[in-house]
């Protein structure tokens, strides 16, 4: 005989005389889900028990012990956050599974959070279920593994995303903080990889441990090895006293190689070593050091392309992508400019101290229509300056002129509109926005292009091919027509 669930999967029926497998209670207020929770549990020896509300799932806590709990996230009286949280208060030991919708996967995190075991969107197949349930219960058989991710200052909650493809971001982050997994996070320069990468540390069992960022960037290539590893003291002219590198730092914690695409080639083959063997020399020194390390890598360069070219080498590239997440750049997920906007208006507004509390209609679309090419950085440091420019406490279209923005009168009111819109202004006037966009910066800057870079959020970099792409150069500093 076959049984049936929501999303019409089935599984056969294998009898009820198995040995019990644990006990399970099942809380939600829809009794198709928790029918179907019981028929796909039930066959597998598990002891079942169902609550419709989460005050009679409490209640039944209260008068009988259970191993697990599988509870919905949104009910009418109280929600699953709540169950959990009076869960973990007065029965620790009981694993929680949390059924949520598609859509309300931040609330799911920040049940991860408090302790949950992990949890399972709707619909979901009868194999997903058992799966869970069977590594739930498993886990409770391993003395002394941490079940709570503790809230720290880089909750997933302050990563504003409210599209999908952040959303998916969230999954990952949540599903891999709680392991030791080597982690690559790729996108754009200003789009958030290090805010995600203080995520994955500060999420997981490392976060009591320290968290050492390396700035490819900054650190010149002949000092580079000395910064990572260290060295002994008189290991070379100038070593006077023993130095302890990034990586003796960074013991028990998380290494964060930012930009590591810059890196050489010659340290990237000592790294490979360190990733491999799991440990390390400093210069100078006989003796090898053991390397117990996270490593969470950055990069918004296309390593893929740059180990066909030659200039990364392939082994690394794959002990560094063993679980990549990719951060969309704002203009792919425009539904998460205002709220980014407000975010970055109440954070800036408290710190500058001012009383601006809103972003008109009108400035918002002009928000929604710009391409953001520093991504969501370029973004928080324009409200930075709008809130400094306002007087009073509404954001209006000439707070973000320098932005050169479409005006109002040509900002689409309609999906549709906005469509041609933004087919128009590529035929006609991005290129004209982008100019204006870098020679306003400069000027700002008073033509120092590292300056300028840092001012919109981006990479020094990126913001001087820009400068290359549009004939733009110092020398118009003194032109006529640059003013």
């Amino acid at each position: 005989m076959s049984h049936h669930f929501g999303d019409g999967s089935s599984i056969s029926e294998r009898g009820s005389s198995l040995t019990k497998r644990g006990s399970v209670l099942i809380i939600d207020d829809e009794e198709i889900i928790r029918a179907g929770c019981e028929r796909i549990l039930r066959p597998e020896g598990y002891e079942v028990k169902a609550a419709k509300s989460g005050s009679e799932g409490i209640r039944a806590l209260e008068s009988s012990s259970f191993d697990l709990v599988v509870t919905d996230l949104k009910m009418p009286d109280i929600d699953g956050i709540e169950v959990l949280v009076k869960i973990k208060e007065k029965w620790p030991d009981t694993e929680v599974i949390v059924m949520t919708g598609y859509g309300t996967v931040q609330s799911a995190v920040r049940a991860m959070k408090a302790g949950v075991f992990d949890y399972i969107e709707k619909p979901f197949s009868p194999d997903d279920l058992l799966e869970l349930v069977r590594l739930a219960l498993g886990r409770k058989d391993l003395p002394g593994q941490g079940r709570e991710i503790v809230p720290s200052h880089y909750e997933l909650g302050n990563i504003v995303g409210v599209s999908q493809a952040m959303q998916r971001v969230f999954q990952l982050i949540a599903k891999v903080a709680a392991t030791g997994s080597t982690v690559l996070v790729t996108g754009e320069s200003g789009t958030g990889k290090e805010l995600v990468a203080k995520a994955i540390h500060f999420n997981g069992p490392r976060k009591e441990q320290p968290f050492i960022i390396v700035d490819c960037n900054a650190i010149p290539e002949p000092l580079i090895e000395s910064e990572l590893f260290g060295h002994a003291k008189g290991a070379f002219t100038g070593a006077f006293e023993r130095k302890k590198g990034l990586m003796e730092m960074a013991a028990g914690g998380t290494i964060f190689f930012d930009e590591i695409g810059n890196l050489g080639l010659s340290t990237q083959a000592k790294l490979l070593r360190v990733l491999q063997e799991k440990e390390f020399r400093p210069i100078g020194e006989k003796k090898t050091l053991h390397a117990d390390i996270r490593f969470v890598s950055a990069t918004n360069k296309d390593l893929k392309t740059m180990v066909r070219e030659g200039t990364f080498r392939e082994d690394f590239f794959y002990r560094l992508n063993i679980f990549p997440i990719h951060i969309p750049p704002l203009r792919e997920r425009r539904e998460d400019i205002p709220a980014l906007a407000n975010h970055f208006l109440t954070k800036y507004n408290h710190e500058i101290g001012k009383d601006v509390t809103h972003i008109s209609a009108e400035a918002m679309r002009m928000l929604f229509l710009y391409d953001w090419p520093g991504n969501a950085r370029q973004l928080e440091n324009i409200i930075q300056r709008a809130i400094i420019m306002c007087q009073g406490r509404t954001l209006r279209p000439e707070h973000f002129s320098s932005l050169e923005i479409p005006t109002v009168e040509e900002v689409p009111k309609t999906v549709d509109e906005l469509k041609e819109k933004k087919r128009d202004l590529r035929i006609r006037s991005v290129e004209g926005i982008e100019k204006s966009f870098l020679m306003e910066a400069l000027k700002r800057n008073a033509w120092n292009i590292s300056k300028a870079a840092s001012d919109v959020g981006m990479q020094r970099p990126n913001f001087h091919a820009l400068m290359k792409k549009y004939n733009i150069s110092a020398k118009q500093k003194h032109s006529p027509h640059s003013n």
